[in-house]
């Protein structure tokens, strides 16, 4: 067994680990978040389903357990990249990073100009981690219901 996480494309048999590792990872914003994070909405059921209909995922397994896991569509000609999630116990390993170039690979493979993400405005750790990756700001937006922005649209154009 391996004690480096090995990533591989997700299918919907990964959906019941892939909701479980999104709930575990996002647990730390709960109820830190206004408006609460749509992660704690995701079911198995839910990923299955997008997963059927061109949706895509990479997970990352250590010794045969789901550690962290990244979510991702096609977007404006770019591959948006979403619910990027690492167990807290597997942080720290570089594997956001990891699973971040997974899916550059997947977007150069894919032949698209570039690959986006958005982030909430109050998590500025994560800004940083997608600013040292390349990553610029490219717009803000708000939430429902909130006249002021709440995340802000990041994007990698890929050479």
């Amino acid at each position: 067994m391996s004690d480096s996480p090995i990533l591989r494309a997700a299918s919907a048999a990964d959906a019941p680990a892939l909701a479980a590792t999104i709930a575990a990872a996002f647990e730390q914003y709960r109820g830190k978040l206004v408006p609460e994070s749509g992660a704690f909405r995701e079911t198995a059921e839910g990923i299955a389903a997008e997963l059927a209909h061109g949706a895509g995922a990479i997970i990352a397994e250590q010794n045969g357990r789901a550690v962290g896991c990244v979510m991702l569509k096609p977007m404006e000609g770019d591959l948006y990249f979403g619910r990027l999630s690492v167990l807290p116990g597997a942080r720290g390993s570089g594997l956001a990073r990891r699973l971040v170039e997974a899916v550059e690979a997947e977007a150069r493979r894919r032949g698209l100009a570039g690959v986006r993400l958005g982030v909430r405005i109050v998590l500025t750790g994560n800004q940083r981690l997608f600013g040292a990756l390349g990553y610029v700001e490219v717009s803000r937006e708000a939430h429902a219901g909130f006249d002021h922005p709440t995340s802000i649209n990041m994007r990698k154009a890929l050479g």
